[in-house]
């Protein structure tokens, strides 16, 4: 738990000053804020710095101005949650690429938090701000489809965990969605070797791939490598950020990462490689 001068700190990192009783508004305003605020990011990943996943370590890091991926995030933002009163449980869960089956293989952190409804019974919501770009605001588990500004998601029934649920992305989206496992966790254990995999591992996803993504009430933003893309209900526009001065500063403006733990050699760095990458890209494509 988190003491109060903490949970006041990370509020004031996402926009909010006070201090509610935990109700399906209170939470509400708490998610749109942390999404907004604070990007999913695979920058100290592919930087070659990670950092630790445990709960004290994933709150530090809110604290101090800073992200991460799934596991920082939803774990930074379950005990803020419990800190405030809420009922959150853990979930084992699997994000479903493109051109892949679906999965539950504890590569990313569910969560969901139950709330006592108007006629006293408990409902229970998806809460997810670890995942990029979906959702923007909780969603009921309860098999239906949820419009959240120009994103449409779904809930189904999982097909891969008996008594399981899926969260489907929007259409366009760059995975198709994530399956979830129905069993309460008691700690987070099952998720130290998977993040040990993603930020270590050479087979991992992210070694080399520079992934920020944060998402807001109209749309959603991704800079991936040096390709920034701009999502709203007019579609998605993509912009080459060509020079390290403009790439820091959509970094910074626009996705709140201002790489404050890094000194301006390391950005240096950090640029340079970022741009390697892109360069490989450009012309594996053209091949």
């Amino acid at each position: 738990m988190m003491t109060r001068s903490e949970i006041k700190a990370y509020l004031k990192r996402i926009g909010i000053t006070d201090i509610q009783p935990p109700t399906l508004s209170y939470l509400t305003q708490l998610h749109r804020a942390h999404v907004s605020t604070i990007s999913w990011q695979t920058i100290d990943i592919v930087a070659g710095r990670p950092t630790s996943i445990d709960l004290h370590e994933c709150v530090r890091l809110m604290l101090s101005n800073r992200s991460g991926y799934c596991f920082h995030l939803n774990g930074a933002f379950s005990v803020l949650l419990r800190s405030l009163g809420f009922r959150v449980f853990w979930h084992r869960a699997g994000v479903q690429p493109l051109g892949q089956e679906p999965r539950i293989n504890s590569f990313h952190l569910g969560l969901t938090v139950s709330l006592m409804n108007e006629q006293q019974q408990e409902q229970r919501y998806i809460v997810d701000v670890g995942l990029g770009d979906m959702p923007y605001d909780p969603i009921p588990l309860q098999i239906g489809t949820y419009e959240q500004g120009p994103l449409r998601y779904q809930v189904e029934s999982s097909g891969v965990a008996q008594g399981g649920w899926r969260l489907v992305h929007d259409p366009q989206a760059s995975f198709v969605g994530v399956d979830f496992a129905p069993d309460d966790l008691e700690d987070l254990e099952e998720f130290q070797p998977k993040h040990e995999f993603y930020s270590l591992s050479p087979e991992s996803p992210w070694i080399q791939l520079f992934l920020v993504r944060h998402r807001h009430a109209t749309g959603s933003n991704e800079l991936r490598g040096c390709i920034w893309s701009k999502r709203d209900s007019d579609g998605t526009e993509k912009i080459e950020l060509r020079t390290k001065s403009q790439w820091l500063e959509v970094l910074g403006d626009v996705f709140q990462e201002h790489l404050v733990n890094y000194s301006w050699l390391e950005r240096d760095e950090l640029w340079k490689r970022v741009w390697s990458y892109h360069e490989e890209w450009k012309k594996a494509k053209l091949k």
